[in-house]
């Protein structure tokens, strides 16, 4: 690390003290913790974006170390009765170190998105926007109705939306979410069918398979997963299937979770076979065990282990990458984060031997 860094970490540490604070991303630790649906947190069933009341009461009571007294007034989101809004924002201060190349460290606006809820008919039928307004303008993640059923347990969406697969994590580089294309920087325009029946979640979407661009043709991508949910674990099978005239692609996987005292695990191992890749199609593999443990309220240590095989018929070119991250919540609705990932593979090849350090400020709403 060059000796600047450390300054450019405590300019960070004292910026984002100053900053206000503005939903969070998913993180599937906490659903294991709790021994929840994702849908019990966040108005999306298959997690992301914006909390449900639930979920903001758990953020302003359970996350945080200390929580400010604001009087008998709770925040969960309602600008009138049938509108919810809410936001998120990450603010990252990063040093890269590539082997012969000269450390990179900068300040770098990860993301600002809003949220907003309609419940036009409510219980019944939602309208949800999730729209990032930085960096480099507006940009629609999310944008889509829902009917739920009396009963709550299933429903009907349709727009623009994130594809159900596997466990939804924070990282958006995390090999298991790129190896698939499948993450919450991709979403799609289609349709989902969702069904949730005691421990069962499962859903089905058919969607354009473009991830969100313009279509021309009729072929579709098919995604789905089914779960079961206990309290103290969980296990599940996602598949997707994009069927286009270039070549299709498919891929498999299967994720669970536990609960061991303190510590939540992860684990999610998944196959992917890209038949428009060149020679014949490529066979590429992928996999992460994380832990979470809950050192004192408001503070947890995420360890993270990953591998990925970029091309299953080369021998001795599998890729890892190692990440250990603090997440400290000293108050509602603010998150500090820091940590380290590590990348290591082929020996020759310096970008794949990658260090990053970083410090991040997350607030949300």
């Amino acid at each position: 690390m060059t000796p600047r860094f450390p300054r450019l970490l405590l300019q960070c540490l004292v910026a984002v003290l100053c900053l206000a604070a503005l939903r969070a991303h998913a993180e599937p630790y906490l659903a294991i913790q709790q021994g929840l649906k994702c849908g019990q947190c966040h108005v999306n069933p298959t997690g992301g974006g914006l909390r449900t009341a639930f979920g903001d009461v758990f953020a302003q009571t359970v996350l945080p170390a200390q929580h400010l007294d604001t009087g008998s007034d709770v925040w969960t989101g309602d600008v009138t009765k049938f509108l919810r809004v809410g936001g998120d924002l990450r603010f990252d201060a990063l040093a890269t170190q590539v082997p012969h190349s000269k450390t990179l460290d900068q300040f770098q606006m990860e993301q600002t998105r809003v949220y907003a809820e309609a419940n036009v008919i409510p219980e019944r039928l939602i309208v949800y926007v999730d729209e990032q307004v930085a960096p480099g303008g507006a940009l629609n993640r999310e944008a889509y109705g829902v009917y739920w059923a009396a009963s709550h347990n299933w429903y009907v969406k349709a727009g623009q939306m994130y594809l159900p697969f596997g466990f939804r994590l924070e990282d958006q580089s995390a090999f298991i979410q790129t190896a698939t294309g499948i993450n919450m920087t991709t979403p799609d325009q289609g349709a989902e069918f969702g069904w949730e029946h005691g421990h069962w979640d499962a859903q089905f979407a058919v969607s354009n398979g473009t991830a969100g661009a313009n279509t021309n043709d009729s072929r579709k991508q098919y995604s789905g997963q089914l779960i079961w949910v206990d309290s103290l674990w969980r296990v599940g099978a996602a598949a997707n299937y994009n069927d286009k005239k270039a070549g299709s692609k498919s891929a498999g996987a299967l994720f669970a979770g536990i609960r061991t005292g303190p510590v939540e695990w992860l684990a999610q191992g998944e196959l992917v076979e890209d038949k428009s890749a060149p020679n014949g199609g490529l066979r590429t593999a992928a996999g992460l065990v994380e832990a979470d443990w809950t050192v004192v309220k408001g503070s947890n240590l995420k360890v993270t282990a990953e591998y990925f095989d970029p091309d299953r018929s080369i021998s001795n070119n599998g890729q890892t990458r190692w990440s250990v991250i603090y997440e400290y919540s000293p108050i509602q609705f603010v998150q500090l984060r820091g940590g380290v990932r590590y990348y290591d593979g082929i020996p020759q090849i310096d970008s794949q031997h990658t260090r990053i350090y970083f410090v991040q400020l997350h607030g949300f709403f």
